[in-house]
């Protein structure tokens, strides 16, 4: 049942969302400004790589330095930035009280975000390291760590500070996250920078922190969103949740060990990549327990966030289902080292960028106490996320499958196997172009909605508690 607006519980809903409005805010516009400088960067990625002369003559946007302030602004700028936004918010949303230290948030959100435009300039200048996914210059990795750590503390006093006993998937998901980053970032730069390891263990340790990025960061920030918002915009529990603990754990304890698929043929002993490969194929039981909780999101019914979230749950079952598949040996001597690993790259960030997006559309309102002010801008950015990434994807892996095919023989030249992933690299340009324009709608929109008056109807709206706030995740 809805409480009205005289109810106590709806004047707590509204003091939580007013209590992290502005903290909030500057997370989600630094991840958006991010999310557009990004997509520019991996739009003159992909030009270079069917065009080498573009910008050959201008070393700071070489095509290796472009490929890694790419990498650094969508993973380290918009990502998390967004997924911090996204997972303070559902803390306090569940723990039921305003946030606490909200100052945190602002200050860490400052030098996090001042140290990776720092990072990207020395990547640009050539100072970055040769460690993918890890690339920021040496100098400034201790300041991120600080900066993410004061920003989640908020996020922790909500957590231990929540109200009631009990606690939910939503929650386990993005405590998992907030914990398990600085752990794995930090002996990350120890043993490679830092006091660095010999020989191939840089190499094992490189994967093991790359995969780490993907699983026990995005992964969960992506999930605790999708146990939040289905069954509040549904207006039922979850199926079978009883079951949520076990896909839980099972992406804490094997998510990381997958990395090693991408040793396979290299200097390192066997042992490493055979195990990530059944992490891999043991890893999709959290795939099936997720999907069998959720699959209520691809019953849509016209919400434009139950759209978000199913194209975005629809790529992360499918980034699961790609990882146990071409960890094997046999696909992956084909697409070993060619751009269908791009391809995953790309898949598991549009998962990731997919259900943030959902969650954004679904806490903006309630941040601001208004309505989005377009409702044909929100339908353009969905056309053009899901376009985009659909069509980028997809041209990428039928690039890279081609091209692994061709490396394989022996009787074609580069210049030979070039020519055939061309055309597919430019129908991936125009889809990166798409998704450029889709985010920065997006930007646009976000600033309206954060400038504009909320009329008195749409703030009472927003200020009604949902359905199932303690009900389920």
């Amino acid at each position: 049942m809805t409480t009205t607006l005289h109810n106590p519980a709806a004047a707590e809903v509204s003091d939580i969302d007013r209590s992290a409005r502005c903290s909030l805010s500057f997370l989600i516009f630094s991840a958006l400004g991010w999310l557009v400088a990004g997509g520019v960067l991996a739009l003159l990625n992909l030009i270079q790589a069917h065009s080498p002369s573009f910008l050959s003559e201008c070393s700071w946007f070489s095509f290796g330095r472009l490929q890694a302030l790419q990498e650094t602004a969508l993973i380290y700028g918009w990502s998390v930035n967004a997924g911090l936004a996204a997972g303070l918010w559902l803390l306090i949303r569940l723990g039921g009280a305003p946030i606490r230290g909200a100052n945190y948030v602002g200050v860490g959100a400052i030098f996090w975000n001042l140290g990776l435009t720092l990072g990207l300039i020395g990547i640009a200048v050539g100072e970055m390291t040769s460690f993918s996914l890890l690339q920021l210059p040496r100098y400034i990795q201790p300041l991120m760590l600080v900066a993410f750590a004061v920003s989640s503390a908020p996020g922790v006093l909500a957590w231990t500070g929540r109200r009631a006993e009990s606690t939910y998937a939503t929650q386990w998901y993005v405590i998992a996250a907030l914990f398990l980053f600085p752990w794995f970032f930090s002996a990350a730069q120890v043993m490679l920078l830092f006091a660095p390891v010999r020989g191939v263990l840089q190499n094992a340790v490189a994967a093991w922190y790359g995969q780490n990025v993907l699983s026990l960061l995005l992964a969960p920030l992506a999930i605790a969103v999708l146990y939040y918002i289905v069954p509040k915009i549904k207006g039922k529990v979850l199926p079978a949740y009883d079951f949520a603990i076990y896909g839980f754990w099972s992406l804490v304890l094997f998510g990381s060990w997958i990395g090693g698929r991408h040793l396979i043929g290299g200097p390192v002993p066997a042992w490493i990549p055979t195990v990530a490969i059944a992490a891999a194929a043991i890893l999709l039981f959290h795939h099936i327990i997720v999907a069998i909780n959720l699959r209520g999101v691809f019953s849509t019914e016209g919400s434009i966030v139950l759209k978000f979230a199913a194209a975005g749950f629809a790529a992360y079952l499918l980034t699961g289902i790609g990882d146990a598949v071409f960890s094997m040996r046999g696909p992956a001597a084909v697409t070993h080292f060619t751009y269908f690993e791009q391809a995953q790259l790309q898949l598991a960030l549009a998962s990731f960028s997919l259900l943030v997006f959902a969650a954004l559309y679904y806490l903006a309102p309630r941040l601001f106490g208004a309505a989005w002010p377009s409702a044909g801008l929100i339908r353009a950015h969905y056309l053009a996320s899901l376009i985009g990434f659909t069509v980028l994807i997809v041209s990428l892996a039928i690039a890279g499958w081609r091209q692994g095919v061709a490396l394989n023989n022996p009787e074609l030249s580069f210049a030979a196997i070039a020519a055939q992933s061309r055309p597919w690299l430019q129908v991936a340009t125009a889809a990166q172009a798409l998704l450029v324009l889709g985010n920065l709608a997006l930007l646009v929109h976000f600033i309206r909605l954060m400038l504009g008056k909320a009329s008195a109807e749409s703030a009472a709206q927003f200020r009604q508690p949902q359905a199932l706030e303690a009900s389920a995740s």
